[in-house]
């Protein structure tokens, strides 16, 4: 018999890494869960931790946090043994000009594996396990996008791509842009989230204000001049539109922003 092959899943203890991880651990599938704080130890600026992360395992679940750059030497040690490798990218990196992730998909795509790239627009989870929960419990949040529309995306719909691409056949050599169905403001997902939780979320869009809630919590001037031209590049594009990548891949449709709201807010994430 056939020994099953284990997959490295990397950030195995955020929202992503966890989800793709428990996945697989359903599925019968045999995992290696690493980070910096989980039993395998993990850390990209450790490479010591490496070699005992990859021996023994034939797939890769890749992806770095934010700010932390994909190692070339890492990927080198990783096509020795590893047969596909997924790499969660992000939908807009041409645009805002993402030098970290096109580096990465750049190494994968060179790297020799069977490789395919999962691009994700906005996660739903920004609003109640991300970046924006605090400031969906203060009540007030800035974005500087104004009225521009995205496509929010349930991180669930993002590991069920992320795990038939590291399972399935079919996905080699392919880059899938993962979207929501719908195109939403972020005000508008603001009021869908203020009617499921019973609250009121106003949202700021004006890069103005953005410079200042954030020149608030300390933030340096030149970051903040570095995203607000980002965003700015973004606004450009104008509204983002849904693509059925999900349903193709999955075989099931995209959950919608509401789908999201009413769970989030029926766990009590926003009380």
């Amino acid at each position: 018999m056939d020994t099953p092959t284990t997959t490295l899943v990397l950030g195995a203890t955020g929202s992503v890494g966890g989800r793709v991880a428990a996945r697989l651990r359903a599925l019968g599938e045999p995992v290696r869960a690493a980070s910096r704080h989980a039993d395998t130890r993990f850390d990209w600026a450790d490479e010591t931790t490496w070699e005992p992360a990859l021996d023994g395992v034939g797939r890769l679940f890749l992806m770095a946090p934010d700010g932390v750059d994909v190692d070339p030497g890492f990927l080198r040690l990783a096509a020795d043994t590893i047969g596909r490798v997924v790499l969660l990218s992000s939908r807009s990196i041409e645009v805002m000009r993402d030098e970290r992730l096109l580096n990465a998909e750049r190494l994968v795509r060179e790297s020799g594996m069977d490789w395919t790239i999962v691009r994700s627009d906005w996660f739903d989870q920004n609003f109640d396990e991300g970046p924006f929960h605090a400031a969906v419990l203060a009540g007030e949040l800035s974005v500087p996008l104004e009225d521009c529309r995205q496509t929010f995306v349930d991180l669930e719909d993002v590991k069920e791509v992320a795990v038939r691409a590291l399972l399935e056949a079919g996905h080699s050599q392919r880059t899938y842009e993962v979207t929501g169905p719908q195109a939403l403001s972020f005000a508008e997902a603001c009021a869908v989230i203020g009617a499921a939780a019973g609250r009121t979320v106003t949202f700021h869009g004006s890069p103005q204000e953005y410079r200042r809630s954030q020149a608030a919590l300390g933030r340096p001037e030149e970051e903040l001049d570095a995203e607000i031209e980002a965003f700015a590049a973004l606004r450009v594009l104008d509204d983002s539109q849904p693509l059925d990548t999900v349903e193709r891949v999955t075989g099931r449709p995209a959950r919608t922003f509401e789908q999201y709201a009413a769970d989030a807010a029926a766990a009590g994430h926003w009380r």
